[in-house]
């Protein structure tokens, strides 16, 4: 069974169209995120993960429930941090959390244990009895995060985690997703930051309401070129160089750029060592052999047209 699956999915403001037949599979355990700029769809398509919008086409399942028929199952197996902060700014960060954990029905005993763990975890001891409206913006976030988590859900949903807050922040709620992640919560993230993609173990780039390509930040990047791009220089001619190369089952494109050699393979770090060993073969001193990096904004560039 699927965490989330979707079909399908539209949905339209005012005859704007949002989201336009966007599909998704999230498998049990893994790390997906949704990856655009803004007004890409990303809120919109979580919105209607999470039933809080129903679809005008499509549908959406949740371990195989219906958001929308099935609220009261989906909201116990579902935390949702969403990107604006939600909560009240006149209850204190203990008062917020047992609010919540009452409208999801934990018992007391076991809301407090569920609270005191939570501020722990997300590194708020000591704020209990400070009220939500004076709190920082990043610890605003870390509130945001306890009260998704507060019931334990299976899928954890997060809207723009992020958004807003300085890089060491970022970076420890990403050590605070990664840590839920082995502890077995299934994660669907949206962001804006190419970096933050990287912790992802797949990826929807959305743009214009569309997911435009699916999967791992590596297949990805090896999607631009058709596999991993390397730039050879060798010390004597280089046509001798490209005649080696060219020969090469293994090597999918040979071009040349200036004095060099622009080479795509399937798998750099299988193929590098067999690429050097047949050019020493050939005795042709190689001066040096280096990875062109891609990034995860060049791929979505080139897949959506900088899409905005």
């Amino acid at each position: 069974m699927l965490a989330v699956e979707a079909r399908g999915l539209t949905k339209s403001f005012k005859g704007l169209v949002a989201v336009d037949h966007v599909s998704l599979e999230v498998e049990v355990g893994e790390v997906f995120g949704l990856l655009g700029p803004n007004g890409a769809g990303k809120t919109t398509t979580i919105r209607l993960v999470c039933g809080l919008l129903e679809p005008d086409e499509g549908w959406v399942k949740v371990y195989g429930l219906d958001p929308l028929k099935q609220a009261g199952e989906v909201k116990r197996a579902l935390g949702y941090m969403p990107q604006r902060f939600s909560l009240y700014d006149d209850l204190t960060v203990w008062e917020n959390l047992d609010f919540y954990g009452s409208v999801y029905g934990l018992p007391k005993r076991e809301r407090e244990r569920r609270i005191e763990e939570m501020v722990s975890f997300v590194e708020l001891k000591g704020f209990e009895h400070h009220l939500a409206g004076k709190l920082s913006g990043g610890m605003k976030q870390r509130l945001s995060l306890a009260a998704a988590l507060l019931h334990a859900p299976k899928l954890l949903v997060l809207d723009e985690p992020t958004a807003g807050i300085d890089p060491p922040l970022r970076r420890s709620f990403w050590s605070y997703f990664r840590r839920l992640n082995r502890e077995g919560v299934t994660i669907l993230v949206t962001t804006h930051y190419m970096d933050e993609a990287e912790n992802c173990g797949r990826l929807g780039l959305m743009g214009g309401g569309r997911v435009v390509a699916v999967g791992s930040p590596k297949e990805l990047k090896r999607s631009l070129h058709g596999g991993d791009a390397l730039e050879l220089k060798v010390a004597g001619d280089v046509r001798e160089a490209e005649r080696v190369a060219e020969s090469l089952s293994f090597v999918k494109a040979v071009g040349r750029e200036g004095g060099a050699l622009k080479l795509v393979v399937e798998d750099a770090e299988r193929d590098v060592p067999r690429l050097l060993a047949s050019l020493r073969e050939a005795s042709v001193e190689v001066a040096s052999l280096s990875r062109v990096e891609v990034s995860l904004e060049d791929v979505f560039i080139a897949l959506t047209g900088g899409a905005r």
